[in-house]
């Protein structure tokens, strides 16, 4: 009886200690919600370029800076294992016509390329260190989204072998890698297998596995690559089925109305990134932005939000660093990203001055010296977060432009709930002179400058900027 009831006693306390030890574990953060995307500022974590080690664990150890840069949500790069099969070198081709093993090796292959939904890539570390990320994330009160590939899976993905019914195929009967509808050619991504979205069961799988993140990662939504080449049908039943888990976070790599109808929450500003590269060439002016506002107010009844940013993994690698492509304006740019209507992303390395382009296929590293750009962007992510002026999302600030009789002065007004934010700069790299209506005492909120505005002329040096509230004096 006595060995019984010991028994028994040993059992209950087992059984209280594994209880006590998983709600350690379990880190509680407020639900996604609109009020949190209004101030939200978001940062896309490069993993494998993030440290030198390339890990879950180097980056996590640096998320209580960010939160430091006012982030709110951080977006991983693709998590998952990425295919052997097919996968490209940096000149394009496939590192199996490599010869040498050394050259080879060194080829990483393309995140985009997803050998497997539901495996972590081993290269990060495993499935607890990427548990730990989250948690720790969200201890800083920041949520962390997925980057997901729905629109092909690499060449050794276990629905290659098991569902090839599931990809699309040629008349022969071969699967295919995606095609440009437009012209019906590959777009190039050889290293991919097209998935056939007419295929319920596969649609069912996917979302599934997008269930499992969720549930056992307690991750809070998903970046989705090439969202337009997907029905958006599908991401309506994607966002329903997740939602009723928990409140998410959605974005589209696109820029498509529809999709906000379909369930995404912000989309990439890439008309108004193309506009601000223009600009900084000295290719357009300010009233291309004014153009851009204004056809984005004809958009009605979609609340939505649009990602405004000077960088991410593409443009980096491919279309240059932001020095290359903004030069003297980059100040100022990123400047504007933050007071534009939307949500602002920094890219990794960003915060850094990163000057030389990310390798895409090998392991790269970014530097981690705190210079100019760091403090522009700490002052930006406090006044993001916390000046209503500057809310940016599905109840965002209004905005009103100042006309000023100069097409490279760019002055606009923000404002909610009786505060207010004024943005004038010049967009041009000439000194530039204009009058405005605006006039009376103002305080420069970045470098604490006391500026007076009449109705005599004013001039700003070549992509000279001001970021004004009223002075209380």
């Amino acid at each position: 009886m006595i060995r019984k009831t010991t028994f028994i006693f040993m059992l209950f306390i087992a059984f209280t200690s594994c209880k006590t030890a998983v709600k350690e574990t379990v880190i509680s953060i407020p639900a996604v919600s609109e009020e949190m995307m209004e101030t939200a500022i978001i940062y896309e974590a490069n993993i494998r370029q993030y440290s030198p080690e390339g890990t879950f664990n180097a980056f996590t150890k640096d998320i209580a800076g960010l939160k430091k840069l006012g982030v709110k949500i951080i977006w991983l790069m693709p998590i998952n294992p990425i295919s052997k099969v097919k996968r490209k070198a940096t000149d394009g081709s496939f590192t199996s016509d490599i010869k040498d093993e050394t050259e080879r090796k060194k080829y990483l292959g393309s995140y985009y390329s997803v050998s497997d939904y539901k495996a972590i890539n081993k290269e990060f570390g495993n499935k607890a260190d990427f548990k730990n990320l989250i948690e720790t994330a969200h201890k800083n009160g920041i949520y962390v989204i997925v980057d997901w590939v729905p629109n092909h899976t690499g060449w050794d993905h276990p629905w290659i072998f098991a569902h090839p019914e599931w990809y699309t195929q040629n008349k022969n009967g071969e699967i295919i890698d995606p095609i440009n509808p437009d012209t019906g050619e590959s777009w190039g991504w050889t290293d991919t297998a097209d998935l056939n979205y007419e295929n319920k069961a596969m649609q069912a799988e996917m979302i599934k596995d997008m269930k499992y993140w969720l549930t056992d990662f307690n991750i809070d939504g998903y970046r989705m690559d090439v969202a337009h080449k997907v029905p958006p049908a599908f991401f309506k039943q994607v966002t329903e089925e997740l939602n009723a888990i928990k409140p998410i976070f959605m974005l589209a790599e696109a820029e498509q109305q529809d999709l906000f109808e379909n369930g995404f929450d912000m989309q990439y500003a890439w008309e108004g990134h193309h506009i601000l590269n223009t600009i900084a060439k000295g290719k357009a002016n300010a009233t291309k932005i004014i153009s851009y506002l204004q056809k984005q107010d004809s958009i009605k009844n979609i609340p939505d939000i649009k990602m405004n940013f000077i960088t991410n993994h593409d443009e980096n690698s491919w279309s240059g660093t932001v020095k290359e492509r903004m030069g003297d304006a980059s100040s100022l740019m990123t400047t504007l990203v933050y007071t534009l209507p939307g949500m602002p992303l920094i890219y990794s390395g960003q915060e850094y001055d990163l000057d030389y382009r990310l390798k895409f296929f090998e392991k790269d590293s970014i530097p981690k010296l705190k210079g100019a750009t760091w403090d522009l962007l700490e002052k930006l992510g406090t006044l993001k977060n916390n000046n209503t002026a500057l809310n940016g999302g599905k109840n965002a600030a209004n905005y009103s432009i100042f006309y000023t009789n100069n097409e490279n002065i760019l002055a606009f007004n923000r404002n909610k709930d009786e505060t207010s934010i004024y943005f004038i700069g010049n967009l041009s790299n000439k000194i530039q002179t204009f009058s405005a209506s605006l006039k009376g005492s103002f305080v420069d909120v970045l470098t604490n400058e006391n500026i007076v505005l009449d109705t005599k002329k004013i001039e700003l040096k070549p992509w000279e900027y001001y970021l004004l509230t009223k002075s209380q004096q």
